[in-house]
């Protein structure tokens, strides 16, 4: 029998809660699809939470990250959503990145990034180019601290230019995009499996 992994979705989206969500509802989807693959999952939209600007595990004063910061380390897989805005990641997602950025100086008791033997998939929502762009960034950040990302691991939509329909306003998932949301699950929960039984090796 196959060992229950877990996941964490960061919803990078600019609306707090209960507003709609365009990014929840494709992080969500995301969780759905790796639970066919027995990895139970939560989310959270950061943009709820008092994330103080700054590259440190806590920034002090109410800082609400190192709650958050305690999930995303307990997590085997990161799933990170974000919509696309003047053709860039949000603001929103940029600050968890920053935040993320304290992790490269954390090693665990065998000297190994913190972050190692963790997978990490993205999400990319907007009506304007630029999804393969945002990937390229998150993808790159993400792997700089030690995550590992699984083949096809990019899942995005991006709606006719200068229109104003959301992803969330679909009678239904595309068909390109329910497929690479199961790629990316099977291809994530199978990576993830692997390093849980074969780490990388100590430094």
């Amino acid at each position: 029998m196959t060992s229950t992994l877990t996941a964490l979705a960061i919803s990078c989206t600019l609306k707090p809660s209960p507003a709609e969500s365009s990014s929840d509802l494709l992080a969500r989807q995301l969780l759905d699809a790796l639970s066919a693959h027995d990895v139970s999952g939560d989310m959270v939209r950061a943009v709820d939470f008092d994330i103080r600007p700054g590259v440190e595990k806590d920034m002090g004063d109410g800082d609400q990250w190192p709650a958050l910061r305690r999930r995303v380390l307990a997590a085997d897989i990161l799933v990170f959503v974000t919509p696309t805005w003047m053709g860039q990641h949000s603001s929103v997602a940029q600050r968890v990145l920053e935040r993320l950025d304290a992790e490269l100086s954390e090693t665990d008791d065998q000297g190994r990034p913190i972050l190692f033997d963790k997978v990490a998939i993205a999400g990319v929502l907007g009506n304007e180019d630029g999804a393969h762009h945002i990937s390229a960034i998150l993808f790159q950040a993400l792997d700089d601290i030690g995550y590992t990302i699984p083949a096809q691991a990019s899942v995005y939509w991006n709606g006719e230019a200068m229109q104003t329909v959301d992803y969330k306003d679909l009678e239904e998932t595309p068909e390109k995009v329910a497929s690479a949301i199961q790629t990316a699950a099977r291809n994530a929960a199978h990576l993830a499996r692997q390093l849980t039984a074969q780490p990388y090796p100590a430094s």
